[in-house]
């Protein structure tokens, strides 16, 4: 079992909601066929500089690997016992990055730290 998570590339401006209606759309296979975000290429550039998904040692954080990456999203399914580093690295570069991160535990949508209200 592991702990998914993805993070999103939507316009500005998207809701939770659209966040959902792609994450649909990608279990039903429905993809675009487009040149991948750069927000998505620098996300996960990042986070696999950390945490490589390509041929991953003993102690990865990946349950799945090597990452799933469309042009409008990456997915990230994670041990169940990863480190908490790990969840707050994701965190942080999705924010970084300007990517929305959702949680299919329980579908739950975190926007960027700069689009929340303040």
């Amino acid at each position: 079992m592991s702990f998914d998570l993805s993070v999103w590339a939507l316009e500005h401006g998207a809701t939770p909601e659209d966040v959902r209606t792609a994450v649909d759309g990608c279990r039903q296979g429905r993809h675009v066929d487009r040149y991948p975000d750069p927000r998505v290429v620098s996300f996960y550039r990042a986070i696999t500089a950390s945490y490589p998904d390509r041929h991953p040692g003993p102690n990865s954080p990946w349950a799945v690997a090597p990452l799933h990456a469309a042009h409008d999203h990456v997915e990230l399914n994670l041990h169940p016992t990863c480190a908490d580093q790990v969840l707050l690295d994701i965190e942080r570069l999705a924010g970084e990055h300007g990517l929305m991160l959702f949680d299919p535990q329980d579908g739950s949508v975190y926007p960027p730290p700069a689009r929340l209200p303040g």
